[in-house]
């Protein structure tokens, strides 16, 4: 019988309340202190002289544009996010950022000002916000493809399966109910790397596909590796 019921262990990203705002928290209606409103000013205020120095807070003294992976785990400890969080993701989303593990100084100012956010703090009071685009299914779906030249290695025009395999977990498995059969099929197949199109197919195989399988057209545009995974799954089924 096909295992087509929800995953019991399915993570939602938190969903921003009504008075969030990419700011901070929204002032009430009808606060008119002069007090209330210089605290607001001083919540959305950017500063780029201390957004900088902030910056090089995590610079080692032999290149002091780029933050390394040194100076990101120091980055992630100030903030008090794990490495591995999804949302360090959406973070390196939000600057654009070319290579995984480094920040430039241009990267990090492009991104940082985007989000008003020159102090770990500020940052920190942006972070739901970050993981709510998570659960927005435009958002979502530009941080995945952004996701794939982000992780792969710059000498391979293709990431290898076993940094995909990383990165699909980060992003699919809270979210596709057949993350763990598909994940077992990578694991078993002739399959090393997985290119740029197979890549965007898995997220739109993902969110059209029924766990069930029973609307996924054999004869259609999916790529082979998708084909060959339904053909797979389909025969563990029977042999259950």
């Amino acid at each position: 019988m096909p295992r087509g019921s929800p995953n019991n262990n399915k993570r939602k990203a938190d969903n921003m309340g009504d008075d969030f705002s990419f700011f901070g928290k929204r002032s009430k209606i009808g606060a008119t202190k002069s007090t209330s409103r210089s605290k607001a000013a001083d919540e959305v205020s950017f500063n780029q002289k201390k957004c900088l120095a902030w910056f090089r807070e995590y610079v080692s003294p032999d290149d002091q544009e780029t933050i390394g992976p040194e100076g990101m785990e120091k980055f992630c400890e100030d903030i008090g996010v794990e490495p591995e969080n999804v949302v360090m993701l959406v973070i390196a989303w939000k600057m654009g950022a070319k290579q995984m593990g480094f920040f430039t100084q241009q990267e990090w100012l492009k991104g940082l000002s985007e989000m008003q956010a020159d102090s770990i703090q500020k940052l920190q009071n942006r972070l739901d916000y970050l993981k709510a685009l998570l659960s927005e299914p435009n958002h979502f779906k530009a941080i995945y493809l952004y996701s794939y030249d982000f992780a792969r290695d710059k000498d391979q025009r293709s990431m290898d399966v076993d940094t995909a395999k990383i990165m699909l977990q980060l992003l699919l498995a809270p979210r596709w109910n057949l993350f763990p059969s598909f994940q077992q099929f990578l694991d078993q197949s002739r399959y090393k790397v997985i290119n740029k199109d197979q890549w965007s197919n898995i997220l739109e195989f993902s969110r059209s596909v029924l766990p069930d399988l029973s609307n996924y057209d054999m004869d259609g545009a999916w790529p082979v590796m998708l084909d060959e995974f339904v053909d797979w799954l389909k025969n563990e089924w029977k042999t259950e």
